[in-house]
């Protein structure tokens, strides 16, 4: 007996020193079998639009045979939570297995106990700030903040934030939202904040609205809430915003204007959505094969055809996983090197900052 299990072990380390060589780049056999008899995954909140999902939930379903039953695509974060919630004992269709939020739900729904630990076998290539440390949540794909700019109204591009200060950019630079309210906006002012103040994410907040401040006083601030319609028309031509909404804004616009995105030389930040699995998920094995599929290389290259970067995207670089055809449509990889992760502790403090100071600091109303 005690020699069957020294054999037993010896295997099983074996196996984990062959899984690890090989960066357990497929899942189990036995996930496979057990999420198969399940049969069905059920997922909330994900537009087939956004970050390449529909093509992400269509490679999914090829691999594996299983089926997508897909609840309410334009649900919000919050109303992902509540479908937990409300579906605690309800083992049917109504209940959510996985869930895609922002970043700040991840800690809330693992205190609020709704939410099951897993982790990924490229768990190790998660960045740490961007994962809870006992796999009860972790980043799933990115923006960083950028400047979106029509080209046929500004000849030389911004490429750094202290560059929007210039004379030439007069009546020219918008955020994409209400700084007091929107957390795309709030992240420009951040951002801004960042490079300004050396990197310093405790001084950035502060550092932001001062930038700001002078940005307006020179007349290079519009306020206008920044989108395509008003840069396509001149009103915003240079927009403060997540390069994938940017970079979505130069397909559609398909050349009338034609649109530069640009990631600025510092105070590169970055936004996280996440991934998790209910605590109360019908199907737990499919759910736990799902998230192998979506940090897997497969999976990880599909939300980046949506221009969404996978969290993984500085590990898929180094090891040259990206086609060619799919970097060439990005800004260089190398802009995004720099990428910071705010914490949820850090998040909370600049928002504080900006969103109680912008009124009396800047003083420009955004509409």
């Amino acid at each position: 007996m005690i020699s069957h299990m020294r054999r037993l072990l010896s295997l099983s380390t074996a196996m984990v020193m062959a899984s690890t060589a090989i960066a357990a780049a497929e899942p189990s056999a036995e996930l496979i079998a057990a999420a198969k008899a399940e049969g069905t995954l059920t997922t909330i909140a994900l537009p087939h639009d956004w970050c390449g999902y529909g093509g992400v939930i269509e490679g999914f379903k090829a691999k594996y045979g299983l089926k997508v039953n897909e609840l309410n695509p334009d649900a919000g974060s919050g109303d992902e939570i509540e479908a937990i919630k409300a579906n605690k004992d309800n083992k049917g269709d109504q209940a959510p297995d996985v869930i895609d939020v922002g970043l700040s739900f991840g800690p809330s729904a693992k205190a609020d106990g709704l939410i099951q630990p897993y982790k990924v076998a490229t768990w190790d290539s998660i960045p740490d700030t961007a994962k809870d440390a006992d796999g009860y949540w972790y980043g799933d794909y990115y923006g960083v903040m950028a400047f979106e700019v029509n080209k046929d109204l500004v000849k030389e591009s911004p490429k750094d934030w202290a560059d929007l200060l210039k004379p030439e950019f007069a009546n020219m630079v918008a955020l994409a939202g209400d700084p007091r309210t929107a957390n795309q906006a709030i992240s420009g002012v951040f951002a801004a904040g960042l490079s300004g103040a050396g990197g310093d994410v405790a001084k950035s907040g502060e550092a932001g609205l001062a930038f700001f401040k002078e940005l307006n006083a020179k007349g290079n601030f519009v306020p206008v809430i920044g989108k395509s319609a008003p840069l396509a028309q001149g009103t915003t031509p240079i927009i403060l915003r997540w390069d994938y909404n940017a970079l979505s804004d130069r397909d559609t616009l398909a050349g009338n204007p034609p649109v530069d995105v640009v990631i600025p030389a510092s105070g590169v930040v970055a936004g996280v959505y996440v991934q998790a699995i209910s605590a109360y998920a019908p199907h737990p094995n499919a759910a736990k094969l799902w998230m192998e599929y979506l940090y897997s290389d497969e999976g990880q290259l599909g939300w980046l055809k949506g221009y969404c970067h996978p969290i993984r995207f500085n590990d898929l670089a180094k090891n040259n996983k990206i086609p060619k055809e799919l970097l060439d449509k990005l800004p260089p990889a190398a802009a995004y090197e720099k990428a910071v992760f705010p914490t949820l502790e850090q998040q909370e403090a600049y928002k504080d900052v900006i969103t109680k100071g912008w009124d009396t600091v800047v003083g420009a109303n955004v509409q």
